[in-house]
This record gives structure tokens, sequence and C-alpha cells, in this order.
């Protein structure tokens, strides 16, 4: 089975304490470890230590970033996070420079990476609803979809050398909440992307 590292991003506010972002997560621990996989989580708005999420980064098969969308992006304290634990990285073991070479100084930005084979999966949470999303007649997002929207969050990890996985999202979760609906449709997605395939038995 595999090493997969949850993040959980939420940053708790008067009006969004971040119940659910940490009802996923959990939820998620539960179920990749009954699957048989390995899982370490880390709450961000609780600390952490750099140079040990480096290590956990090196560690992880898989990294699931889970977060609320705060202001089209992820929360402050996450974004912080990213600074501190993506820059410390950035002495080879995360990624060694940003790929290009003397030879070539043009070419191949961004591709640097040193956790090439690792994946990751975006999870997160919107106040809007999904009909907002790949809609063209909708006037905000104008057809974008969710991973238009958090394209800066996938060539994050994409800069690292990380491969995505179908990304979840659960929407409308302040004015029109179905958590219900929202977890068992988060069960699922899980069990699409990590349950470990059948063992094929001779006939």
């Amino acid at each position: 089975m595999s090493k997969i590292l949850i993040l959980n991003g939420a940053q708790p506010y008067p009006f969004a304490k971040g119940e659910l972002n940490a009802a996923l997560t959990e939820r998620a621990r539960t179920a990749l470890s009954e699957m048989g996989h390995k899982v370490r989580v880390t709450t961000v708005a609780d600390g952490y230590d750099v140079e040990a999420e480096v290590e956990n980064h090196i560690w992880a098969d898989t990294v699931i970033l889970q977060f609320p969308v705060n202001w089209m992006g992820v929360p402050w304290s996450f974004k912080k996070y990213m600074d501190e634990v993506y820059t410390a990285g950035m002495d080879g073991r995360l990624c060694a420079g940003d790929g290009r070479t003397p030879e070539a100084p043009k070419a191949n930005y961004g591709m640097g990476g040193s956790l090439r084979g690792t994946s990751y999966m975006i999870s997160t949470t919107f106040n809007a609803p999904a009909e907002a999303f790949a809609d063209p007649t909708e006037p905000f997002f104008r057809g974008a979809n969710v991973d238009d929207l958090l394209r800066p969050v996938h060539l994050n990890s994409r800069f690292f050398g990380m491969e995505a996985l179908p990304t979840f999202a659960a929407f409308d979760v302040m004015k029109n909440p179905q958590i219900e609906d929202d977890f068992q449709r988060f069960d699922a997605h899980l069990k699409s992307v990590f349950a470990p395939a059948a063992t094929e038995t001779a006939a």
C-alpha cells in the first residue's frame, strides 16, 4: 500500500471554523488507513515544523491538499506553509532549481522537481454552488471549472514534479449545505482513486 500525506489547510474564522475540512480530513485518514495505506496528517493552522514537512513530502507517495477556497485561492495560513516548506525544499529535496540550465536558460522552466513519481489530489470546499462553474452563461467564472480556478495550486505541485489525481470539491457549503451527500461523494471519490485493485484469480 502507499504512503499518503494529508494537509488540512483550513484557517478558522469566526464565520467558518474549518469543521467541514477537519471532518473531510479525518474521513480520509480513516478510510485510507482502512484500505491499508500509511497516513500522516498535518493541520496547518495548528503549527508545523518546516523540516519535518519537507521530509513528509519526500516520504509520501501521494499528497492530499484539503482546504476551503478563500478569495479564489488557499487560505493565508496554507499559503504561508507553502512559502516556508516549499522554499526550504528548493535545496534539491523538493526541487533542484527551476529546471533551467546554463546551456538552455530559456527552456524547461518549472521542470526541476525532485518528487517525480509522487501524486497529489486537491480536495476543496466552496461557498459557490456547483452551477457557477463550467457554464459559459454564468457571468462570474465565465465557463471556467474548478481546476481552472485552482491552476496556481496545480502549478505549485507540478513545479515539484508531482502528477495530479482527480479533484474533489464540495459546493455551496455555507448557504445550501448538503453535507451528508458530500461525505458520500467523498467516500466514493477516495475509493475510486485509492482503493487497491481487485486481485484477479486464475480461472
